[in-house]
């Protein structure tokens, strides 16, 4: 670890991670966010190059339970689209500035689930969802050294997970102990476990 002005650093082999995803506190309340976060924004979620090709394999096991607008999306952009950042991003449907749902929405009345993630759980799809969904809000890049940057991404559309997750002790890197696990490894987990008794006391 590290400190400067921008706080505390955490490193993990070739991977840093800001100090805010082991210290802030958070816990999806989706009971009253509804799932939002995969309509608002003005592009898609991050995608690994991999998952773009996961997409369009496994796209027949998910694909009806799509809105009509998010399978013409697709059928009129494709699979994935590349941002004005130049990264690769889910496609996302039509809709006003700031409003754009992801293009594999499920719409139940007003709650906003995951397709993809609707068939993993029914066991008819090997492919959960993209890792920047199941990992939100931590984003992560790419380092020029080859290693990856985990920074917390703060949007007044989660305020009320940061506050339940306060009201709960949750930490963020608690509440994402399982993704955390299963895309960067156990020993991973327990160094960054680790670091952050240390710095939380």
């Amino acid at each position: 670890m590290s400190d400067n002005r921008f706080g505390t650093i955490i490193q993990i082999g070739d991977d840093l991670i800001s100090e805010e995803v082991v210290t802030e506190y958070f816990a999806c309340d989706y009971p009253r966010c509804k799932g939002i976060c995969c309509v608002l924004g003005d592009s898609g979620a991050p995608l690994e190059e991999s998952e773009t090709e996961q997409l369009e394999r496994h796209y027949e096991e998910f694909c009806d339970l799509m809105s009509p607008e998010g399978r013409k999306a697709v059928d009129d952009k494709g699979f994935f689209c590349v941002d004005v950042e130049g990264d690769l991003v889910t496609t996302t449907s039509p809709g006003p500035p700031r409003r754009e749902p992801c293009a594999y929405c499920l719409f139940e009345g007003e709650n906003v689930f995951c397709s993809i993630e609707r068939r993993w759980f029914e066991k008819k799809c090997s492919f959960r969802k993209p890792a920047s969904c199941w990992l939100y809000p931590i984003r992560i890049k790419k380092s020029r050294s080859g290693g990856r940057l985990f920074n917390l991404d703060r949007q007044a559309m989660c305020r009320d997970a940061f506050e339940k997750g306060r009201r709960e002790g949750t930490r963020v890197y608690q509440f994402l102990k399982e993704p955390l696990t299963q895309l960067f490894g156990e020993e991973f987990y327990s160094a960054l476990d680790s670091a952050a008794k240390h710095i939380n006391g």
